[in-house]
């Protein structure tokens, strides 16, 4: 694939503002933000709580609208779209992971991974869903319902899910918020891999040090606005800079 046949961004913001309620009792959560997310990168967002993180998530994915400014995805500005066309857009070009799995509790472990697919009428690519259920160790668990998975099994089904579309880019709230460490820190690994060897684009708010360490690059936070950003992270540095937030 050659540079000039895809944009070098996955998404951007310009002058992202969103403001929640009116008059005196608005709360603005966003404030001016700049941002762009470059292909094949894994950008963790951090700061302290209400700084925006998961707005700034939720309007870069189409989840949520801004006030005013600009988002795009895949050289698509969907700011300007309706409902219909932004759910097109969220179905051709993202994946989501949340922190609780979301799950469908009816449907086996493999028609929770495909369900993406089945929804937008798109053949499964068997290659590419072996190589993922491979990797996830998600083989002898395909027939399972998401009630006889363990909760790191639970997620690793949800990034298989994420990455069957092979997505533009993967938003992911808190991923391995209600993971043990073990299943934390092999599901990031994934994740990091994911990028690295299969250019996948990741976006990940996150409030543990540790895990934003997997990232390439860190965004922080702070009263709505990115106050600065860190390449090459290690936790201590995190640790260190989110000291300084007063966090």
């Amino acid at each position: 694939m050659t540079i000039t046949d895809t944009p070098e961004l996955a998404a951007s913001m310009r002058l992202g503002y969103k403001d929640y309620g009116h008059g005196e009792a608005a709360v603005r959560a966003l404030d001016g933000v700049n941002v762009d997310i470059a292909r094949s990168e894994f950008t963790a967002i951090m700061g302290p709580s209400g700084s925006g993180k998961s707005t700034l998530l939720h309007t870069l994915a189409g989840l949520d609208r801004l006030s005013s400014g600009e988002s795009t995805i895949a050289d698509t500005t969907i700011t300007s779209l309706n409902e219909a066309q932004i759910t097109e857009v969220r179905r051709k070009y993202i994946g989501f992971v949340f922190q609780s799995f979301n799950l469908i509790p009816s449907l086996t472990a493999k028609e929770n991974i495909t369900l993406p697919l089945d929804i937008s009428g798109t053949d499964v690519d068997p290659a590419w869903f072996d190589e993922i259920i491979g990797i996830l160790g998600l083989k002898e668990r395909l027939t399972h319902l998401p009630a006889e998975l363990s909760g790191g099994q639970q997620q690793r089904v949800a990034v298989a899910r994420a990455l069957v579309a092979r997505p533009e880019i993967i938003f992911a709230d808190e991923p391995s918020g209600n993971l043990d460490s073990k299943s934390g820190s092999e599901l990031l690994s994934f994740m990091q891999s994911a990028v690295k060897d299969f250019g996948q684009t990741i976006v990940m708010v996150t409030h543990d040090p540790t895990a934003a360490a997997y990232a390439d690059r860190i965004l922080f936070l702070e009263d709505g606005q990115i106050v600065d950003e860190m390449r090459e992270p290690t936790a201590d540095k995190v640790l260190d800079r989110m000291k300084q937030m007063g966090h």
